[in-house]
């Protein structure tokens, strides 16, 4: 097979969770564990760091791996979803994995994904995993699909396990408190294996604290040891965050400038450096200007996309993939200091979100061009544009994100503001 036939064949039999949400979902780890089998346990050729959470994963994904980079180490990273090309998710101190290596590997097991079926998402992880093993990386950040406990990836053994946060998204699979979806992500805290948490909660924080003394396991929390201040955002030649970090109450990087500009990035920040500091003491020593210059750099060195990323500059044109109710807080919060005239909102979901949820948090003001993305998953813009206008939202639907892009350009002036968001998919379709 060529490169197109075997991404035909991959699209083709195997379910996606992101084109088709529940059909794709396994609550077991059987056909991961028998990819591991055939593979030949790949992951245990390699350090890593798990990373789990609702949101912010991502970030945290990106940043440590280049924090690691500029320590010069050759670090893998694994991510989901992708925006473009599902090779973003799998990446070597920044580049994705070749096309000759996703062709021999489908061929090579071709017959054993017939037998066993497996998604679209327990087949990348295991490529991911032979790939850094072949390539023999110094160490691989994974970050978790969905959940932790019957995630794919969690069937490493890693130096540290990252919980960045937790909010009520996936609750279908994943429980209906933040609770119960605490202990889900808590699957991947690991025996006598440091645990760092990004955000502390109070109905969290208890479910955490059980789980890692089950664990014999250290648990650190990053927003207790670090403290920011002095936070400007600002938008020149590109949207950027400059913040001082405190650790411990005294100045630990002053002046840092980071190219993640979103409102929430700081979170991310500190969730990055506490973990860089905890590996440290596993003897991974990374000098406090490796984090700066990993942080500053992050999206040269990762190729990180689709959060709070401008398009172009006038109109100002910003996209971030925020999909939940939490994450559609930040972006609105991040519109409400972002200097504009008019909004001009492009908004699309996926249907099995909390729909309502973020509709109710969407600014009135706003011209709305509802829209959806190409996928069976995505919610109707006629639909939802009707569910909008119920609430008072003003707008019309367009039958694809790409017109309703050219449109919301088209009628925007020079000092508006265009946001395109809602759905990662339909940032992916205006990229």
């Amino acid at each position: 097979m060529d490169y197109q036939q075997t991404l035909d064949y991959m699209l083709a039999k195997l379910p996606m969770f992101h084109r088709v949400g529940a059909a794709a979902y396994r609550a077991d780890m059987g056909n991961t564990l028998e990819l591991c089998e055939i593979t030949d346990y790949p992951h245990r050729h390699f350090q890593s760091v798990h990373i789990a959470g609702t949101n912010g994963k991502g970030s945290v994904s990106h940043l440590l791996s280049s924090i690691l980079q500029s320590s010069g180490k050759k670090v893998g990273l694994y991510t989901s979803p992708h925006l473009r090309d599902f090779r973003e998710r799998i990446r070597i101190n920044g580049k994705i994995i070749p096309q000759d290596y996703v062709v021999r590997f489908i061929e090579r097991y071709q017959n054993d994904f017939d037998r066993i079926q497996p998604s679209f998402f327990e087949m990348n992880v295991a490529l991911a995993f032979s790939y850094f093993a072949d390539e023999k990386v110094d160490i691989a950040i994974i970050e978790t699909g969905m959940g932790g406990r019957l995630d794919s990836t969690n069937v490493i053994s890693p130096l540290v396990s990252v919980i960045t946060n937790i909010g009520l998204d996936h609750t279908q699979f994943l429980g209906d408190t933040l609770e119960k979806i605490a202990g889900e992500k808590a699957g991947i805290i690991k025996p006598q294996t440091p645990v760092i948490i990004g955000q502390t909660h109070v109905n969290t924080l208890p479910v955490f604290r059980a789980k890692a003394a089950e664990m014999l396991s250290p648990i650190y929390f990053a927003d207790e040891n670090f403290e920011v201040h002095n936070i400007t955002y600002t938008i020149k030649d590109y949207p950027t965050l400059s913040l001082d970090i405190w650790h411990k109450g005294k100045p630990y990087l002053e002046n840092l400038s980071s190219p993640l500009a979103g409102s929430y990035q700081p979170h991310n920040i500190l969730t990055a450096i506490q973990t860089a500091l905890i590996l440290e003491e596993s003897g991974w020593p990374t000098e406090s200007e490796n984090i700066r210059s990993g942080i500053e750099n992050v999206i040269e060195n990762t190729g990180f996309t689709g959060r709070w990323q401008m398009l172009q500059r006038y109109p100002l044109t910003i996209c971030d993939i925020g999909h939940n109710v939490d994450g559609i807080k930040e972006v609105v919060r991040q519109i409400g200091i972002t200097h504009h005239k008019k909004l001009h909102f492009v908004f699309g979901v996926v249907s099995d979100k909390d729909i309502s949820g973020m509709l109710n948090l969407l600014p009135k003001e706003a011209t709305y061009y509802f829209c959806n993305a190409n996928l069976p998953r995505a919610m109707n813009a006629e639909l939802l544009a009707n569910k909008a206008r119920e609430i008072g939202l003003k707008g019309d639907a367009w039958p694809s994100v790409i017109e309703a892009k050219k449109a919301a350009l088209k009628a925007a002036d020079n000092d508006d503001l265009v946001f395109i968001g809602g759905s990662a998919f339909v940032v992916a379709e205006a990229l």
